[in-house]
């Protein structure tokens, strides 16, 4: 397998910047993922590294070799796409062995190397059927395989688990996880499910507005979202985000403001600063109407099974809990909710930023280490 480095690639249409001067590194064997909502440049992305669409500014480089200008056919790199694009008059073995009957194979090294990828994929029975005859499961294993087919340097994928229903996706997803593990392949994947990426990815990038936001594990972007766009972008429901400032009390910092109090656990004598705190739905937790806390109204309660979401109001603002069923609360119910300071996230609310706490005292766009006691994440 392949290393893949992009050196300030930018995308521009007239006006508009699509992407935006991304520098990434994709390891040998790496599952990296390029998540982001509709409009953010990760399929254009792609289709740079690829060859399908030149950049405006940038490089593209493959192991060490610059690839930027070399044409898709080319380039050591296997695409499937989200439609299939399988050929409807080719049987399931001529399709996958279509690129190596383009590379002028032997009829017999591609019959050998077809049967070898088909039973990687569990296609051994279907191999003399035609697309219309299959369903879309196992469409797709078959545009695996014709990608597999060629032992690229990488593979690169744009959504393509998005025309499968619900429970495909998850089976083909695990196939899809488990042949990265047996192969070692390099994988950099499309995607706007944010399930995909948390189950699948060695490493996820999330883009908006064709900017690089962060880059990490899945534990990292979900544990520790560095702006308020990643936040509210990963989870069901997604972080909550509340306006408010940070206050001395004594030696000690809390959160504040009209219905929300709440300790930091950090020790520090500052002067107060305007917030958006950030707080996860499953973090939170009921509490007693005199305790300090968070105090809102129900709005409606949403049965997921084993689990609920109350859907709440704090002065102007919506706030969720999540949490095991029964929550026992109801519509138009009081509800008082604290939260661990170690769940608690702080963002800067200009910039969306996230925040963390220097013994200077001020706070920082570039998190340093935290003084002990502070709580990690924030």
């Amino acid at each position: 397998m392949s290393r893949i480095h992009l050196q300030g690639l930018t995308r521009r249409f007239g006006g508009v910047t699509a992407v935006d001067d991304i520098w990434l590194d994709v390891a040998d064997g790496e599952f990296l993922v390029l998540l982001g909502p509709s409009g953010c440049g990760k399929s254009t992305l792609l289709r740079m590294i690829a060859g399908l669409l030149a950049p405006t500014d940038g490089r593209v480089l493959l192991d060490e070799a610059d690839i930027t200008h070399l044409p898709a056919r080319e380039r050591d790199l296997a695409i499937v796409f989200q439609s299939y694009a399988l050929y409807p008059h080719l049987s399931v073995a001529r399709n996958i062995g279509f690129p190596l009957r383009a590379r002028r194979w032997s009829r017999d090294e591609i019959q050998a190397k077809v049967a070898e990828v088909a039973a990687v994929l569990d296609l051994s029975e279907l191999v003399a059927r035609k697309p219309k005859e299959l369903s879309g499961g196992q469409r797709q294993r078959v545009a695996l395989a014709r990608a597999l087919v060629r032992d690229p340097g990488a593979f690169l994928m744009d959504e393509p688990l998005s025309n499968l229903d619900a429970k495909l996706r998850s089976s083909t997803r695990a196939e899809i996880s488990g042949l990265h593990r047996r192969l070692g392949a390099t994988v950099v994947y499309v995607t706007h499910d944010q399930v995909e990426a948390m189950t699948m990815a060695t490493r996820i990038v999330l883009l908006d507005k064709g900017r690089l936001e962060q880059v990490g594990t899945p534990e990292e972007v979900y544990d520790r979202p560095e702006s308020t766009f990643v936040a509210g972008f990963l989870g069901s429901p997604p972080m909550n985000l509340l306006t408010a400032e940070v206050v001395p009390d004594g030696d000690a910092l809390r959160v504040r403001a009209a219905d929300l109090d709440l300790p930091l656990g950090i020790t520090a004598d500052t002067p107060p600063r305007p917030v958006a705190l950030g707080v996860r739905p499953e973090h939170l937790r009921l509490t007693t109407p005199d305790a300090a806390g968070i105090r809102g109204v129900v709005r409606t309660v949403e049965n997921l099974g084993s689990e609920e979401v109350a859907h709440c109001v704090v002065g102007d603002e919506r706030l969720c809990l999540r949490g095991a069923r029964p929550l026992g609360l109801h519509a138009g119910d009081p509800v008082h909710l604290t939260a661990a300071p170690e769940n608690l996230h702080l963002f800067d609310p200009g910039s969306g930023r996230r925040l963390a706490w220097q013994p200077v005292p001020s706070f920082s766009h570039h998190p340093p280490p935290l003084p002990h006691p502070a709580p990690s994440p924030i």
